[in-house]
């Protein structure tokens, strides 16, 4: 008969995002994470499956969850450009909070990865793909209100918005505090006309 599960998964999933999100995928021992996740070898095992498998889940897990804010402010406006400034302006607040400031996953994915992990590359292109999609959504949409400068690549924008979400991330990490994104983001935002 099997034992019943001691902790819970989800809480043991969050400090193992938090730990491959500060150390990466190498810098990241299987003993780092049991004591992080406050499990034992056999539990991470029989629920997460192999290191591997734990970091590809708690990549999802991080990128979906972090998209999914994103994404949510943006649409919550019916002005197309206010959507797009506060989807930014949460993610900086987000990037600078002392409860939640922690290295990307996500980014951490993509420098320590680049494009030669199938599996890892799979889960960014997946997130990637859907905030492009979103973004070049929300600025057809501005233009064809006339909220926008007409003569804006929405293609183009949309990686541009993506490139930023990624630089404010980076920026953060590297001690950028609240107000000298927010400035970043006010270039941005010129940049949309």
């Amino acid at each position: 008969m099997a034992r019943p599960r001691e902790f819970d998964r989800d809480t043991a999933l969050q400090r193992a995002i938090d730990t491959f999100a500060m150390h990466g995928f190498e810098g990241t021992s299987t003993p780092m994470l049991l004591d992080a996740m406050k499990i034992g070898r056999q539990s991470l095992y029989d629920t997460f499956g192999d290191k591997r498998s734990l970091y590809l889940e708690a990549l999802r897990t991080y990128s979906n969850d972090s998209v999914g804010m994103t994404l949510s402010a943006m649409f919550a406006s019916t002005f197309v450009r206010e959507g797009i400034e506060q989807a930014l302006l949460g993610f900086a607040k987000n990037a600078t909070s002392v409860t939640t400031a922690r290295a990307c996953l996500g980014i951490h994915a993509i420098t320590e990865f680049g494009t030669f992990a199938s599996d890892v590359k799979a889960v960014t292109d997946e997130i990637a793909g859907r905030t492009v999609l979103a973004f070049e959504s929300r600025i057809r949409e501005g233009i064809a209100r006339g909220e926008l400068a007409v003569d804006l690549d929405a293609a183009a924008t949309a990686q541009f918005l993506l490139a930023t979400l990624s630089g404010l991330k980076i920026a953060a990490r590297a001690g950028a505090d609240l107000s000298t994104l927010q400035g970043i983001v006010g270039i941005a935002m010129r940049a949309l006309g």
